[in-house]
């Protein structure tokens, strides 16, 4: 496999968790209350992608390859557990 054979395969890898982590921390601007957020949008987009690949990573070393729906299950109430941290923990 070459770099850039490997490089490809990281980033669909990735991509799961980058693509949850945007749809999360935008669609919280639909849902939020009225104030200022602390964070900008791009901020929660880094903090809810390091979470998803870290469930996606701990999926891969758990059931021994990815795509698993359990894993993508503990995605998406990874991002969605982080950005409610983010929201109403910081808000106070």
């Amino acid at each position: 496999m070459g770099p850039l054979d490997l490089l490809i395969q990281l980033l669909n890898f990735v991509a799961p968790a980058l693509f949850v982590a945007i749809v999360t921390a935008l669609a919280s601007r639909l849902f939020e209350r009225k104030g200022p957020a602390v964070h900008t949008w791009w901020a929660q987009v880094a903090i809810n992608s390091v979470v998803g690949v870290a469930a996606l990573l701990l999926g891969l070393w758990y059931f021994g390859h990815d795509g698993k729906m359990a894993t993508y299950a503990a995605l998406v109430l990874g991002c969605a557990t982080s950005q409610w941290l983010m929201v109403r923990g910081w808000r106070r």
